[in-house]
């Protein structure tokens, strides 16, 4: 009777390791959607449009990009998390819905960590503390300087109540004593497009998106919030050294995750599809002109790293005491 049993056993372990390798072999057999939560022409949508036409080539499958915006990008990743678990829906999600969120919508309808299966993390990019040209401040220091004579007047764009970018000007206001008007917008590029026009005057923006309107002399850029000065722009000195913040560091990651109980060999085909597209010559390049890195990192590399923004993010509120109503 053991024998019999334990022979049943071994078959059903055969299955299921045979119904694996043919998922593997088989999928995808229809169209991929990509999710980005937020409005066409920012960071994820940017790294989206990029990705896909090159996973469309490399998976046999169209893959497409599909916008979805709200609530700062928790519209999006919440109907990706709610998803069938079959690699046939991913969010391109940020450090915003995938790290920050938690702690600033109490009433969030997805955990970032429980709730997706990582995949892997495409970019990773310091913002890039930017004015208006017209704005008397040549570095950090100085817009510290005019802050503090003229509380609140300087107007500061975010792309959303609670997003990496608002975070970021929250920590950089809290150590430098400063404050200041936040402005949200619906988007990250709706913020640039504000304060390129002089609606706004400051902001704190992923150096991907925003670099090129500094290239272009629509925006100056003050400070860059890496740890130390970034390779693809030298020139531009970092929120420690310029404004005397030892240790400010902040920025921007985008990376695909898909419902949680996605199968594991699908999780490895996507990431295994997606980091030999990052590491042709053509998407270095492109990303490190835009000024962004590739990370490269297992599913699991991906997952800790996300858990770790959010512990982060969470002290930064905490210490804040800023609402979000």
């Amino acid at each position: 009777m053991r024998l019999i049993h334990r022979l049943a056993a071994l078959a059903g372990a055969a299955a299921i390791a045979f119904a694996g390798a043919v998922s593997a072999q088989s999928w995808p057999t229809k169209t991929i959607r990509i999710i980005v939560p937020y409005p066409p022409g920012g960071t994820s949508d940017i790294l989206a449009r990029s990705l896909g036409p090159k996973m469309t080539e490399a998976l046999g499958q169209t893959v497409i990009v599909e916008n979805k915006p709200g609530a700062t990008g928790n519209i999006g990743a919440d109907y990706v998390a709610k998803s069938p678990a079959d690699g046939y829906t991913l969010l391109l999600g940020d450090i915003g819905s995938l790290a920050i969120a938690p702690s600033v919508f109490p009433t969030l309808p997805f955990d970032p960590v429980k709730d997706f299966a990582p995949v892997i993390m495409v970019a990773y990019s310091p913002h890039i503390l930017a004015a208006h040209p017209s704005v008397p401040a040549k570095d950090a220091k100085e817009l510290i300087a005019l802050a503090k004579a003229k509380p609140n007047s300087l107007n500061f764009a975010i792309s959303g109540i609670g997003g990496a970018n608002h975070l970021a000007g929250i920590e950089f206001a809290m150590r430098a004593g400063i404050q200041w008007t936040y402005i949200p917008y619906k988007g990250g590029s709706q913020a640039i497009a504000d304060v390129m026009g002089g609606q706004a005057q400051v902001l704190f923006n992923g150096m991907l998106a925003t670099y090129p309107a500094v290239k272009d002399g629509k925006l100056k850029a003050l400070a860059i919030s890496s740890a130390k000065r970034f390779s693809a722009a030298p020139d531009i000195p970092t929120v420690a050294e310029s404004a005397g913040l030892p240790g400010f560091e902040t920025g921007s990651f985008q990376g695909i995750v898909a419902a949680a109980g996605t199968p594991p060999d699908v999780v490895a085909k996507l990431h295994g599809t997606i980091t030999k597209i990052l590491a042709t010559p053509e998407m270095k390049d492109r990303l490190d002109k835009a000024g962004a890195e590739v990370r490269p990192g297992s599913p699991a590399d991906f997952g800790k790293f996300i858990a770790a923004e959010k512990a982060r993010w969470a002290k930064v509120v905490k210490d804040s005491g800023a609402k979000f109503d």
